[in-house]
């Protein structure tokens, strides 16, 4: 088994949750900042288990893992749930064009 350094697996975390933030404070596309969403939450997924592994007597990591993946599935389920409604409504899914509907 290749044993890999805690700071690797941060650093690796950091990452991903950079480009999960940037993903979402940048792009005006419904889809893409969900993508970044999961990006954030595999990051802290990541934290959550390289944590674990350096404390194995203790599996709130991996359980507090369990609980975020659980967490981004439904998330993801109700999100693109909003996505495909926004999209019947609005005909668009970029951020930017969907406005209130005036009322006359």
């Amino acid at each position: 088994m290749i044993d890999i350094p805690l700071t690797h697996l941060l650093i690796l975390g950091a990452i991903l949750f950079c480009l999960g933030m940037l993903a979402v404070i940048t792009k005006r596309h419904a889809i893409v900042v969900l993508m970044g969403i999961e990006l954030v939450f595999n990051a802290a997924n990541i934290n959550l288990i390289a944590f674990n592994r350096y404390q194995p007597n203790l599996m709130a990591g991996q359980i507090f893992a369990l609980f975020v993946m659980v967490i981004a599935a439904a998330e993801t389920a109700v999100a693109l749930a909003l996505v495909l409604k926004v999209y019947q409504y609005f005909k668009t899914v970029n951020l930017d064009q969907i406005r209130q509907p005036s009322r006359d």
